[in-house]
């Protein structure tokens, strides 16, 4: 299905082209690129024109680009535009006018790219539904992500992120949301931020770009909760608020074990019980958030609390498997890979996974835990302090990887010390003597502590 013609392409940004191309698709990464892609010749790390020969030759329609590369033939279908980055965001903008679409964007300390996925599966029974690839919430991944959105869309889900102050609004105004919703605020990026109230009010820019009459649903439970509802009154938006301490979508109970998480709520004054598929409170909180969301849409909620027990996380986001050690044994550990990202607030819902999984026999409760990144002046007390979480208590062991984290191993009673190691790669060595049969093992890190080499290593074992 053609996504973009040459001329709709060159009316949308305002450049050039040297003959006739259609595309099926965007691309930015000739790694992942598909034959009839438009490769987008971006500049970060690496700068795209270095690479739109091999981009053609993989079988793009054409490049986007603000001149000719050397290497590349005089006769090659080219998209010449002023500036690449500018040239997106106005393919974006064509995009978004073109749908009639129902939007959302999502945003939230903690779990934006699990909401946005909860949405994406349960929309998609409702109509052809579009969304964010992985975590492409930033400057180019939101402007990539309307580029690529088919005319015909009927739900697009947008998932929106920031690391400094002013970044949310302008990726707002671009994605225009009938609905914006957060997840949660909590203490990540305070480097940037100084405080949880400077965070709370760049999340609730969420609502900048939000179309007139448009919906924020909102987290009841979070200390910051009025500086949202302050944004979302002055931007004019209906409020739905999801949790606790909510009306609209009320939290009542939830009962984890170790595959499914069972949810007690009141959805708009109606008693419901539903489940998801995964262990979790903090899913279960993502999914009454979702509810709002499709309920804002103009989307079925009820229809959507069936088909939220479709829905699985990604790898690094707690997805959980089984390491076979002797198959013909039956000899096996379980392993949570929630080694994607950590801020205390996560960190605390993690270890409550863990702390309510069932173990047999010998087994032990573990957790690997990474630095948590950019707390701020307070890094090391916050560290230290997660060694007083009641369900970190009920473990058996815990290994600390990072000289953040070796705070909390300090803290920690002595028969909960595992091994406390200043890198991932220093863990490497005694990784196979930290787990056996029956264990359940939690990862979990900022992606920078790089904690996710050892829920590889981890893998290996079962390869022995």
């Amino acid at each position: 299905m053609t996504l973009w013609t040459s001329s709709d392409a060159v009316a949308a940004t305002g450049g050039t082209t040297n003959q006739e191309w259609s595309a099926n698709g965007v691309s930015i990464d000739t790694r992942t690129l598909e034959k009839g892609d438009l490769f987008v010749a971006l500049k970060d790390v690496r700068d795209g024109h270095d690479f739109v020969a091999q981009a053609l030759a993989k079988g793009a329609c054409a490049a986007m680009v603000t001149h000719k590369p050397d290497d590349v033939s005089n006769d090659a279908p080219l998209l010449i535009v002023d500036d690449v980055l500018a040239g997106l965001e106005r393919l974006g903008a064509a995009a978004r006018a073109r749908t009639t679409a129902r939007i959302v964007a999502v945003t939230g300390s903690v779990g934006k790219t699990t909401t946005k996925e909860m949405l994406r599966t349960v929309l998609s029974f409702q109509g052809r539904t579009h969304a964010s690839v992985a975590s492409y919430n930033n400057h180019w991944g939101v402007p990539l992500t309307l580029a690529r959105m088919p005319k015909e869309t009927e739900f697009g889900v947008f998932e929106i992120g920031m690391n400094h102050p002013g970044e949310i609004a302008p990726l707002s105004e671009q994605v225009r949301p009938h609905v914006g919703m957060i997840t949660t605020v909590a203490a990540a990026h305070l480097e940037a931020f100084g405080n949880i109230e400077g965070i709370a009010a760049e999340k609730a820019e969420i609502v900048a770009g939000l179309e007139p009459g448009g919906a924020a649903v909102l987290p009841a439970d979070v200390d910051t909760a009025q500086i949202l509802v302050d944004r979302a009154q002055q931007a004019g938006a209906t409020m739905i608020g999801f949790g606790e301490k909510a009306d609209a979508f009320k939290l009542l109970d939830v009962q984890i074990n170790d595959s499914v998480t069972i949810i007690r709520a009141v959805l708009r004054g109606q008693p419901a019980m539903f489940k998801l598929s995964t262990p979790g409170r903090h899913f279960a909180l993502n999914a009454l958030g979702v509810l709002g969301v499709v309920e804002a849409l103009g989307a079925d909620p009820g229809r959507a609390t069936v088909d939220l027990a479709r829905w699985r996380p990604f790898a690094g986001r707690g997805q959980r498997e089984t390491v076979d050690l002797d198959v013909a044994n039956g000899l096996s550990f379980e392993l949570i890979d929630d080694a994607y990202n950590a801020n205390p607030t996560s960190l605390a819902a993690a270890l409550e996974v863990l702390a309510s999984a069932n173990v047999e026999g010998k087994g032990r409760k573990i957790a690997i835990l990474g630095d948590m990144l950019e707390l701020g002046a307070d890094e090391l007390e916050i560290h230290a302090t997660m060694a007083k979480n009641a369900h970190l208590q009920l473990l058996d062991q815990v290994h600390c990887v990072g000289e953040r984290m070796k705070a909390l191993f300090d803290a920690l009673p002595s028969d909960l010390r595992g091994t406390c190691a200043a890198t991932s790669q220093d863990m490497d060595a005694v990784l196979k003597d930290m787990v056996g049969p029956g264990d359940i093992v939690l990862v979990k890190g900022s992606n920078g502590s790089k904690v996710s080499r050892l829920v590889d290593g981890l893998r290996n074992l079962g390869h022995r």
